[in-house]
C-alpha cells in the first residue's frame, strides 16, 4: 500500500507538465493492482477534458450511474443490469471539471447496512464503514486522490472516519441526483472523498466554481455523545484543547435535547420514504438482505402521520440550529462512535452523522487522530446550507492546528 494519493500534488505536477492524464491514469492502474482491498466492481476509461484538475483519476460509487458500465448498487438484484446510457449530472459536473472517472467503487446494497467485500486499508480486517465503503477505502489505499460517495444516514462521514481520510457530505440539493439510485429524497446528498481537508477545498472549487476561503481563527461549538467509545471521547477533548491553543473559541453546545430529536427522527424520515423510493426492490423483499428488507417493510406499513410528525420535528430543529449557531462558523463532533470494529460483516453506526443528515447540512470529516492500537479516530465539523467553501476553510484551519 502506498498511502493516500494527494490530489492538489497531482493537479500541481499535470499543470507543471511533470504528468499527463493518461500516466495518472495508469498510475492509478498500477495501485488497485498492487492491493485493490476489494475497493472497485469495474473499470473505465474516458479521456479527460479541461479543468481545474484535468486528468484526475476518479472513483465512482456504484449506486451512480456511469455510461458504458452497469449500475448494479451492491445487489443481486441489480446483477444483470445493462451498461448505462448516459452519466448521472454529478459525473457530467465531475468531468466538467476536468476529473477522469476510470471505474466504479464498492457499495452496500442499496447504500444500506449490508456490506460488500471491501476492507479497510487504514485498518485490515475491520470494516471500512458504509456504504461508501468502497470509494473510502480507495482514496485510503492511494488508488485514486478522489472518489465519489453518497450519504442519506452516515455513509460519507463514517467510512471516512474509519479509513482515516477527508471527505465532504455535500448540501442536500446542491447538485441534482438524476442518475442515482437513492433511498430517500428527503435524504439523500452526494458526497466525495480525498486525503486531506485540503485537498476537499481544492476539489470542491473545481467542481462548484467557488474560490477556495483561507479561514483564519475559528468560532466551534462541540457536541459529543454518553455512546462514543473513551477513546473518541480522549481523542475529542484532546483536539478541543489543541484548538483553543491555537486560537480558536470552542464552546459547548447548549441544546443537547435538540440533537437527539432529530436523531430520532432522520430514521422515521428514511424509513418512510425508502419504501416509495424503493418499491419495485420491496416486492422482492425475500432477496434482499434482513436489514433492507426489514427497513421497506417497517416504511411501508408506517402511517403517514406519523412521517409527517418526524418532518415536523426536522423543522423544528432546523429552526433551533439556526439560532443556537449563529455567530459560530461550525459545530465539531465525533464523526463515528469509535475506530472501525472488528470484522467485514457489518459497517458500524451512522447515529451521529443521523441529525446533521436530516437537515441536509454540509459535513466534512477531519483525519489525523489515532486510538492507541493507531486506528484511525475522525471528527466532523458541521457547517451551514449551502455554505461547503466557508466550512471547507474552517476545516483546512482545524486540520492545520490539530498537526501542531
Amino acid at each position: 500500500m502506498t498511502g493516500p494519493w494527494s490530489l492538489r500534488a497531482l493537479v500541481a505536477d499535470l499543470a507543471a507538465g511533470r504528468t499527463t492524464p493518461e500516466a495518472a491514469v495508469a498510475e492509478a492502474r498500477s495501485r488497485i493492482a498492487a492491493a485493490s482491498f476489494n475497493a472497485w466492481v469495474s473499470s473505465a476509461y474516458v479521456p479527460a477534458s479541461a479543468g481545474p484538475i484535468g486528468g484526475v483519476p476518479l472513483g465512482v460509487k456504484d449506486i451512480i450511474d456511469l455510461a458504458g458500465l452497469p449500475t448494479r448498487c451492491g445487489s443481486v438484484l441489480r446483477a444483470d443490469a445493462p451498461p448505462a446510457t448516459v452519466d448521472a449530472s454529478i459525473v457530467r459536473e465531475w468531468r466538467r471539471a476536468g476529473a477522469v472517472p476510470i471505474g466504479k467503487t464498492v457499495t452496500t446494497e442499496f447504500a444500506f447496512f449490508a456490506p460488500g467485500p471491501t476492507d479497510n486499508p487504514a485498518a485490515p480486517g475491520h470494516t471500512p464503514g458504509g456504504s461508501s465503503s468502497g470509494s473510502a477505502a480507495a482514496v485510503a489505499a492511494g488508488h485514486v486522490p478522489l472518489a465519489l460517495g453518497s450519504q442519506t444516514a452516515g455513509s460519507v462521514t463514517r467510512p471516512a472516519a474509519f479509513c482515516g481520510v477527508a471527505s465532504l457530505v455535500m448540501s442536500r440539493g446542491r447538485f441534482p441526483v438524476d442518475g442515482v439510485t437513492g433511498l430517500s429524497p428527503s435524504l439523500d446528498s452526494h458526497g466525495m472523498f480525498t486525503a486531506t481537508v485540503s485537498d476537499l477545498a481544492l476539489a470542491w472549487s473545481a467542481l462548484s466554481g467557488e474560490p477556495e476561503v483561507e479561514a483564519s481563527v475559528q468560532r466551534l461549538l462541540v457536541w459529543s455523545s454518553p455512546d462514543v467509545s473513551p477513546a473518541m471521547e480522549k481523542a475529542l477533548r484532546t483536539a478541543v484543547s489543541q484548538l483553543r491553543a491555537a486560537g480558536a473559541v470552542v464552546d459547548e453546545f447548549p441544546d443537547p435535547a435538540v440533537v437527539a430529536a432529530l436523531t430520532a427522527a432522520h430514521p422515521v424520515v428514511m424509513a418512510y420514504e425508502a419504501a416509495r423510493e424503493r418499491s419495485v426492490e420491496l416486492a422482492s423483499a425475500d432477496r434482499l438482505s434482513d436489514p433492507l428488507a426489514q427497513l421497506l417493510r417497517t416504511g411501508a406499513e408506517m402511517p403517514r402521520a406519523e412521517y409527517e410528525a418526524a418532518l415536523d420535528v426536522v423543522a423544528s430543529g432546523a429552526s433551533r440550529l439556526a439560532e443556537i449557531v449563529t455567530g459560530y462558523d461550525a459545530v465539531l463532533t465525533p464523526a463515528a462512535l469509535g475506530s472501525a470494529p472488528s470484522g467485514l460483516a457489518a459497517t458500524g453506526d451512522p447515529v451521529l452523522s443521523r441529525p446533521w443528515q436530516a437537515l441536509g447540512l454540509p459535513v466534512i470529516a477531519v483525519p489525523g487522530l489515532r486510538d492507541a492500537a493507531g486506528l484511525p479516530l475522525g471528527l466532523q465539523l458541521v457547517g451551514s446550507a449551502s455554505g461547503e467553501a466557508a466550512l471547507l476553510g474552517t476545516g483546512r484551519w482545524v486540520e492545520t492546528a490539530l498537526k501542531r
